[in-house]
């Protein structure tokens, strides 16, 4: 019998990243299960209003990731959820060199106060399949084992690349944790609201021009029953975690009825700039990338392992677009610019056409 009580529940719990809103709802979900006895949300900052009522339960430090290792010793902690990952640089809070710092050297910390847990059993962390990276030489779906092609562009990917390395190393150092590391999908849903969802919620969405990547979804609460199961369960290994089936991206663009700007590859980081002007998020090479060539996952191991299939990347993108129906209103100032943004798509294509010999 585990200190929680029931076999394979861990006792006592710690969330990273609780001041977003996927560590807010995989820590109350974990608060709400009567087999852990109690759950711990670290974050730097304090979580905002909006999670007041959904954390009730969860008892919340504020704390840096490298101040982490007393911590998990005096509370005797059975099980880390790591989740304080950043996805995209922001400008306003450091840019690309806080993002790294978040990301990188912040998991680095972390293992090293989970290296000194001695109670410790559990260890799960959130990864994406932005490890495999995007470019022309990519499989047509990739398992667990298949290595990048090419190293990412973008920065997320190759932060992710670094950390699941460092989880290898802690996994040869405590082989008697069960490390559990989860490749997710972009996340989408009726409640999601990240670049992925900003980007189709345009009334105009670049794409690039002769490309129609295959694209893969998970739906926000498939992913929190995923990483339930992981600290409640013995799961150790590597996960893809993603909706079975794919959308092509204008496939994408017309469930959500929008309007998709075909632009010349150059041009997608231009169309994107545009895009933050109008007020819909900001996008970095790693969305970019995928909005080129697309990316396809096997699933197989985690609907063996698990016992679990996630909806549909079909089905998650509908229960998204059902929820944003209509949503993204626009001004007139912002359409006229949509306009704009078109109109110079055409002309960098007709260029392009004249340009051939």
């Amino acid at each position: 019998m585990t200190p929680g009580g029931t076999p394979g529940a861990p006792g006592v719990v710690v969330v990273t990243g609780v001041g977003r809103y996927l560590g807010a709802h995989v820590a109350a979900r974990l608060a709400a299960d009567p087999r852990i006895e109690r759950v711990i949300g670290v974050d730097p900052a304090t979580p905002g209003p909006e999670f007041t009522d959904l954390l009730d339960r969860v008892e919340r430090i504020r704390l840096d990731l490298d101040s982490l290792g007393g911590l998990l010793a005096d509370l005797e902690v059975d099980a880390v959820v790591h989740l304080a990952l950043v996805s995209a640089p922001d400008p306003q809070h450091g840019g690309r060199a806080a993002m790294k710092e978040q990301n990188v050297i912040g998991t680095m910390q972390l293992l090293a106060a989970c290296q000194r847990a001695p109670r410790l059993r559990k260890l799960v962390v959130r990864s994406s399949t932005a490890a495999y990276g995007a470019s022309f030489r990519d499989p047509a779906v990739f398992t667990e084992e298949t290595e990048p092609r090419e190293v990412p562009r973008g920065g997320f990917g190759r932060d992710i690349l670094d950390i699941e390395g460092y989880v290898r190393g802690f996994r040869r150092r405590r082989p008697d944790v069960t490390a559990t590391v989860l490749r997710f999908a972009p996340f989408i849903g009726s409640t999601a609201d990240t670049t992925l969802t900003r980007y189709f919620s345009q009334p105009v969405v670049p794409t690039v021009f002769g490309r129609d990547p295959r694209l893969q979804f998970v739906h926000f609460d498939d992913a929190l029953e995923v990483l339930h199961r992981s600290i409640v369960e013995e799961h150790p290994g590597t996960y893809n975690v993603a909706g079975p089936g794919v959308l092509s991206l204008t496939q994408a663009i017309r469930r959500a009825g929008r309007v998709a700007m075909p632009v010349l590859e150059p041009g997608l980081s231009g169309a994107a700039a545009v895009a933050r002007n109008l007020g819909f998020g900001r996008y970095g090479l790693d969305q970019v990338d995928l909005f080129v060539h697309g990316r396809v996952v096997d699933t197989t191991r985690l609907e063996r392992e698990y016992g679990f299939t996630p909806r549909s990347t079909a089905a998650a993108f509908d229960d998204f677009i059902r929820a944003h129906h209509g949503g993204a209103v626009v001004s007139r100032q912002q359409l006229a610019a949509a306009e704009q943004l078109v109109l110079e798509g055409i002309r960098q294509v007709r260029s392009a056409v004249r340009e051939r010999p």
